[in-house]
């Protein structure tokens, strides 16, 4: 099952009975709030994929947007392991 989104069981539907699945987000709250710290400062972000290092353009409750040269990443918040801010840059 993806980390992104759990199913949840509702109620039946009115019109043919049967069960249907219910998108349930889940959000990262602490992870959230360093990112939401982060905007417009240079970080290295660690996800189960590798690792990006760029500027945070802007910080969402499910992804952060990372600028690197002339590209943005999306990166999902659940994907992230750390964060670092880059003192370099």
């Amino acid at each position: 099952m993806d980390n992104y989104y759990a199913y949840q069981m509702m109620s039946p539907n009115h019109t043919d009975g049967m069960m249907q699945p219910k998108p349930v987000v889940v959000m990262e709250p602490y992870v959230y709030a360093a990112t939401t710290s982060l905007v417009g400062k240079y970080v290295v972000i660690e996800t189960s994929r590798g690792s990006i290092s760029g500027m945070v353009k802007d910080a969402k409750p499910d992804h952060v947007a990372i600028q690197q040269r002339d590209s943005t990443f999306f990166v999902r918040l659940c994907e992230i392991v750390w964060i670092m801010p880059d003192t370099i840059k």
